[in-house]
C-alpha cells in the first residue's frame, strides 16, 4: 500500500482497533426498560404532576388547546425535580436556526443560597420563555447585527429529555426562535404554523363525510437517514473532507458499487457495533429507529424510524444527526452527512415517508381494499396531486442546497423535476374517474414461488418507483429529493401548507356544490375530482424519471425543471408561493425574502470555501507530490542516459504537461474568484455557471496526476482507501 507515513498510521489504526469503552451491557438491560427513559413523557408527567395540571397540559399537546401560563411553575418544578434526579446541572432551551443545525445556549439550575451554599431554581417563566442572542444568526435583513434580541418559546407539544455526557448530564427544552418583532427565525415555528393550517382545511373535509374527530389533523413523517462511515484517521489527512464535508480531489477506485454487492450485504462488525450503540442512545431519547442496514455504495448505510407526528420526527431527526455524529467517534469513525462525498458512487439523501392524519383517524392517504369506492382518500389524494402540479417548483426550492445539487437527477435520486408517482392500482382509478365511469380497482394478488416449502406471498396491486421524487407507496407518499443533511421541517411546511390550499379549494366546492345537503356529496366529490385531474394530470408519471425521454415530455408537460440551486431559490419570493403562505399565515412576505436571501447567501459561502479548498489542496499538496514525482523520472532519465541509454520517459512527458496544465488552470482559477456581483442571486450564479466548472476542471487534470504519480509520493488518501478499509 502506501509508503506516506500520515496514510500508513491510518491504516495501521484501523487494523488494529480496538474499542475505547467497555462493550454495552445489552443483555442486563431490556430495550424496552431503556425506551424512553430520558424523556419527560407523558408517563412521567402522569406520575409527576397533579392531575388538574396534568389534564390541561395534556389538552395542549394532544388538542392543540392553548397553554395555560398558570401551570408553567408546576411543570417547571417536576421537570426540574425530575432532570436533577437523573444527575442533569444545567438546562437549555433547544431550537434550529436558519443553519440547518441544532442550537442551544446551557444555564445552571444551581444559584448561590447567599449562605454560602446553593439552590436549583428553574421558574415557569425559564420553561416558557429564553432569550439567546439573536443577532448572530441567519436573519435575511429581519434583524440587524445592534438588534440582538430573540426570543425561545417552549414547544410542549415535542417533551423536554436529557442528554448524557460522560461528566454529567442536562435537560433539553425544544423550543420555538422567533425574533424581538415575532418574525420566525428558525425551522420550527413556520413547520407549527403550517400544521395549523392544514388542520383547519382537513377537518372542512371530514366535516363533509360526517367524520368527527377530537384531534386535530397533522403530518406525519418517516424520514429515512442515510449517511458514510469512513475511518476518522483519513478525514484528517484530507483538508476538504474535514472542512467541505466532501472529496474535492479523488480519482475513482478500481472498484466502485458496480457490482451490487453492498446493498443490504453483512454489516461490517465495527459498523454494527457502531448502530447498536446509536440506536441504545435514541431509544433512550425515545426515538422509534426500527431499520438499518447497508446501503448501495461502499461505506453507506441507513437508519429508519418508525412514523411519527411531523413535528416531533423533525426534532428526532436532529437527534439522529447528532447521535450519528457523536457516537461514530467513539468507534474511530467519521459520520459523513454530506449528499454527494465522494464523486462516482451514490451520494446520500433522507426520503421523507409524508401523510397526514391523527391517532384517531390513521392515515388520510389510506386506500383501504377498495380505493375506488373509497372518496374521502380520493379527495385527499386528488389534492395532493393537485398541490404538487400547482406548487412543484417550490418543493424543488426546499430541497435546493449546493450539497445536495450534486445528487438530485444521478441516478441514486429523483430529478430535479417534479412529478408524482401513483402506481398501476391509482393511476387506473383516476383515469377512470377522468372519463366518467369508475368501474372498480386492481386488487391484491397471491405470488406462487414455485417452491413447496415456500408459503404463497401476497401481491401488491403494483410496483414501486425508485426514480420518483412524490411516489405513493401504500398509506403515505415518499419524497426523495430531501438532501441528508437537511431538516425535515422545510418539506413538511411546504407540503402541510399546499394540502391546506388544496383542501380549501375543494371544501370550498364541495360545500357550494352540497349546501348542506349530504345525499349531494358523492356526485360533487366524483365532480371535483374529475375536474382536479383533468387540470392537473401531467404531474403524474409512473415511468423512469431518469430517462431523457422523460425530460423531454416534462417539457411538454410544463413541468418546471430547476435544475440548480440559484435556479430553485427565487421561487421563494414569487407571487404565487407568497400568495399561499401569506394566505394561510404560515410565512410573512418579508419571512420568506429572509428564508431566500440567508439560502443563497448559503450557498454563495459553501462554493467559496469549496473554492479555496480546490486553490490549497492544489498548490501545497498535489503539485509538490507531482513535481517530486517528476523529479524522480527526470533523474531517472538522466542517469540512463548517462549510461548511454537513448530512453523516451513518455510518463515523464505526461506528468510534466499535466504539471503545466494544473499550474494554469489554478492562476486562471484564482483570477476568477477576485469576482464579485451586485446582489447574491447574481453572485449565487456565478458560482454555480462559472466556479463550479472551473473546479471540475482543476479536479480533472488532479485526478489523472493521482492515477500515474507514485503511490508513495501522494498524500492523499485514496478512494479505495477511504471507502473499503473499514
Amino acid at each position: 500500500m502506501s509508503g506516506i507515513k500520515a496514510r500508513l498510521d491510518a491504516i495501521s489504526a484501523i487494523i488494529n482497533y480496538k474499542p475505547s469503552h467497555a462493550p454495552l451491557n445489552f443483555s442486563e438491560t431490556k430495550p424496552t426498560e431503556v425506551f424512553g427513559c430520558n424523556v419527560f413523557n407523558d408517563k412521567v408527567m402522569r406520575e409527576r404532576l397533579p392531575k388538574d395540571v396534568y389534564k390541561s397540559l395534556k389538552k395542549t399537546i394532544e388538542l392543540g388547546q392553548k397553554l395555560d401560563p398558570s401551570i408553567a411553575d408546576t411543570v417547571a418544578n417536576a421537570m426540574k425535580d425530575w432532570a436533577i434526579e437523573r444527575g442533569a446541572t444545567h438546562f437549555t432551551h433547544v431550537f434550529y436556526p436558519l443553519t440547518g443545525l441544532t442550537a442551544e445556549k446551557h444555564d445552571a439550575f444551581l444559584v448561590p443560597d447567599g449562605k454560602g451554599g446553593a439552590v436549583a431554581e428553574f421558574s415557569g417563566k425559564m420553561l416558557i420563555q429564553g432569550e439567546p442572542d439573536a443577532s448572530s444568526f441567519p436573519s435575511g435583513g429581519l434583524r440587524t447585527t445592534f438588534e440582538a434580541r430573540g426570543y425561545t418559546a417552549w414547544d410542549v407539544t415535542s417533551p423536554a429529555y436529557i442528554l448524557e455526557n460522560p461528566n454529567g448530564t442536562f435537560l433539553c427544552i425544544p423550543t420555538a426562535f422567533v425574533s424581538w418583532t415575532g418574525e420566525a427565525l428558525d425551522k420550527k415555528t413556520p413547520l407549527l404554523r403550517s400544521n395549523q393550517a392544514l388542520n383547519k382545511q382537513a377537518q372542512r373535509i371530514l366535516k363533509l363525510f360526517g367524520v368527527q374527530t377530537k384531534l386535530p389533523v397533522v403530518s406525519y413523517a418517516g424520514p429515512e437517514q442515510e449517511y458514510f462511515l469512513i475511518d476518522r484517521n483519513f478525514v484528517f489527512s484530507r483538508p476538504d473532507l474535514l472542512i467541505a464535508g466532501r472529496t474535492l480531489f479523488g480519482a475513482k477506485s478500481a472498484k466502485g458499487q458496480e457490482f451490487e454487492d453492498q446493498y443490504f450485504g453483512v454489516i461490517p462488525r465495527r459498523v454494527l457495533a457502531f448502530m447498536m450503540e446509536v440506536e441504545r442512545e435514541l431509544y433512550k431519547l425515545g426515538v422509534p429507529v426500527k431499520t438499518r442496514h447497508n446501503e448501495v455504495a461502499p461505506s453507506q448505510f441507513e437508519i429508519a424510524p418508525i412514523f411519527e407526528a411531523g413535528n416531533l420526527a423533525t426534532d428526532h431527526n436532529q437527534m439522529v444527526m447528532t447521535v450519528l455524529r457523536t457516537v461514530a467517534k467513539r468507534y474511530g469513525l467519521m459520520c459523513l452527512l454530506h449528499e454527494k462525498p465522494f464523486a462516482g458512487i451514490n451520494g446520500s439523501g433522507k426520503h421523507l415517508n409524508y401523510s397526514i392524519g391523527s391517532a384517531e383517524l390513521g392515515s388520510l392517504f389510506d386506500p383501504g381494499d377498495t380505493p375506488h369506492e373509497n372518496a374521502q382518500f380520493l379527495v385527499f389524494c386528488a389534492a395532493a396531486i393537485r398541490a404538487v402540479h400547482k406548487f412543484s417548483a417550490l418543493l424543488r426550492a426546499t430541497v435546493a442546497t449546493p450539497s445536495n445539487d450534486h445528487r438530485l437527477g444521478a441516478n441514486e435520486a429523483p430529478p430535479a423535476i417534479m412529478s408524482v408517482y401513483l402506481g398501476e392500482q391509482l393511476a387506473d382509478v383516476f383515469e377512470q374517474i377522468k372519463k366518467g365511469k369508475v368501474e372498480g380497482s386492481k386488487q391484491k394478488g397471491i405470488m406462487n414461488i414455485g417452491v413447496d416449502t415456500l408459503p404463497p406471498l401476497p401481491m401488491d396491486p403494483g410496483d414501486r418507483n425508485r426514480t420518483s421524487p412524490f411516489a405513493f407507496t401504500g398509506n403515505r407518499f415518499e419524497f426523495r429529493a430531501v438532501g441528508s443533511c437537511q431538516s425535515i421541517a422545510g418539506s413538511q411546511v411546504a407540503l402541510n401548507t399546499m394540502m391546506a390550499e388544496s383542501l380549501d379549494y375543494i371544501a370550498t366546492k364541495l360545500e357550494a356544490a352540497t349546501a348542506g345537503d349530504p345525499a349531494k356529496l358523492n356526485a360533487a366529490v366524483q365532480s371535483v375530482i374529475q375536474e382536479i385531474i383533468k387540470a392537473h394530470d401531467a404531474v403524474v408519471f409512473n415511468g423512469d424519471g431518469y430517462s431523457e425521454e422523460w425530460h423531454a415530455e416534462a417539457e411538454k408537460r410544463g413541468l418546471p425543471n430547476l435544475k440548480t440551486t440559484p435556479d430553485a431559490l427565487p421561487v421563494l419570493t414569487s407571487p404565487e408561493v407568497v400568495k399561499l403562505f401569506t394566505t394561510y399565515g404560515v410565512f410573512s412576505e418579508a419571512e420568506l425574502a429572509s428564508r431566500k436571501e440567508i439560502y443563497l447567501e448559503q450557498y454563495v459561502k459553501t462554493i467559496q470555501t469549496e473554492a479555496a479548498l480546490v486553490v490549497r489542496m492544489a498548490k501545497t499538496i498535489i503539485f509538490p507530490a507531482a513535481m517530486r514525482y517528476q523529479g524522480e523520472l527526470a533523474a531517472t532519465c538522466a542517469n540512463l542516459k548517462a549510461i548511454g541509454h537513448d530512453f523516451k520517459m513518455t510518463t515523464l512527458e505526461c506528468v510534466t504537461a499535466k504539471l503545466r496544465d494544473l499550474q494554469a488552470k489554478v492562476a486562471e482559477f484564482e483570477k476568477l474568484l477576485e469576482h464579485s456581483a451586485e446582489d447574491t442571486l447574481a453572485e449565487a450564479k456565478f458560482m454555480c455557471c462559472t466556479v463550479l466548472p472551473a473546479m471540475l476542471e482543476i479536479r480533472a487534470v488532479a485526478d489523472a496526476l493521482e492515477a500515474v504519480v507514485a503511490d508513495d509520493l501522494w498524500s492523499l488518501p485514496s478512494y479505495q482507501e477511504m471507502l473499503f478499509i473499514r
